[in-house]
């Protein structure tokens, strides 16, 4: 994406009645700045004729024009949504579905979402987003270390709000627990007998790959297990990495493979199926991330869960509550389940 995208929810865009402030003001017998205190909820009125105001209201359906709303309360009422500029096809999934949990969010408190891209080294388009004044906070999604998005944003003093961990605790962020949940699932294989294990991770600039690491190495100590390091393999970046890592392990007879997410994990199957290996019968696989990128694959993939639109929601909700000023807890981990299947068994 080269630019600024604008999406909108269709529920927030549906043409109300093209009723006004005067209208009800004159049905009503009062003045527009009655009609205007009892929608605000703002100003000195009594009980009854906000009551009478607002059932007025109710009954025809009437919904406050935003563009003025916006110029009263000096707001935009839309929020900014970052998404990384490179991408890969396969990813792109986790970014719908985390999406289109801001979105519904969004359109539920009437704002609307406007959806840029930033990379490492270029976070440009972001700060037009914000220089022009074209939104009132930010999700940023897939943080990573050294974030320039994140010391940018900092500066601005714009309300955001981070979809994953970031390095710095004053940040609020909303993430799966990928520590603790890799931890669990490698604690599960460990358990059963898979001990020689080698572990196949992304990129280490991405705080979502770091965590998952973190987590593989935190269930060998809790199982007093040593972790044998030459089987370690981080940022696997590419198809030719991942397909030399896999043909080292092989010669290794290893018990288990354990890949850090679903891209991964395709490859090292692909890989796997053209040197003549069988899973399970020759070795075992599990992904610390599971997707419908899997879901295809003969034996089923041994994965973590986690519930994508659900951490978009999560996301809007509080980068919406933290533009109305209220208070908000620094980090949010949602959980994930274990999913069990053939290629561990």
């Amino acid at each position: 994406m080269k630019g600024s995208v604008f999406v909108e929810d269709a529920s927030v865009s549906e043409v109300s009645k093209n009723l006004t402030i005067s209208d009800i003001a004159r049905e009503l017998g009062v003045s527009k700045t009655t009609v205007s205190r009892a929608i605000s909820g703002k100003g000195r009125l009594s009980e009854a004729t906000r009551n009478r105001v607002l059932q007025y209201i109710h009954e025809h359906d009437y919904r406050p024009n935003l563009i003025a709303k916006s110029l009263a309360q000096s707001k935009t009422f839309n929020i900014g949504v970052v998404l990384p500029a490179d991408t890969n096809l396969t990813e792109i999934p986790f970014f719908q579905s985390c999406l289109m949990g801001i979105c519904d969010v969004a359109a539920s408190f009437d704002y609307d979402v406007v959806v840029t891209t930033a990379t490492e080294n270029d976070i440009s388009l972001l700060k037009r987003l914000i220089k022009n004044n074209k939104v009132d906070g930010i999700v940023l999604t897939r943080p990573i270390v050294n974030d320039r998005s994140i010391d940018y944003l900092k500066q601005t003093h714009l309300p955001f709000v981070v979809v994953g961990s970031s390095e710095e605790d004053e940040v609020i962020q909303i993430d799966n627990n990928h520590i603790d949940g890799c931890c669990e699932l490698t604690s599960v294989l460990i358990k059963s007998g898979y001990t020689t294990m080698a572990l196949l991770a992304g990129n280490q600039r991405h705080i979502v790959n770091t965590n998952r690491y973190k987590g593989f190495l935190k269930a060998f100590k809790d199982n007093g297990i040593p972790v044998n390091e030459t089987l370690v393999y981080t940022d696997m970046t590419s198809n030719v990495l991942i397909d030399r890592a896999v043909d080292t392990i092989m010669n290794r007879k290893v018990d288990c493979i354990v890949c850090s997410d679903d891209i991964i994990c395709s490859r090292v199957l692909t890989r796997l199926n053209e040197t003549g290996y069988s899973v399970p019968k020759d070795v075992k696989i599990a992904s610390f991330y599971d997707s419908a990128y899997l879901e295809n694959y003969n034996p089923p993939i041994t994965s973590l869960r986690i519930d994508i639109k659900t951490l978009g929601i999560e996301a809007g909700k509080c980068l919406i509550n933290l533009i109305a000023g209220k208070e908000i807890v620094n980090k949010t981990l949602l959980d994930y389940e274990i999913v069990l299947k053939k290629s561990t068994m």
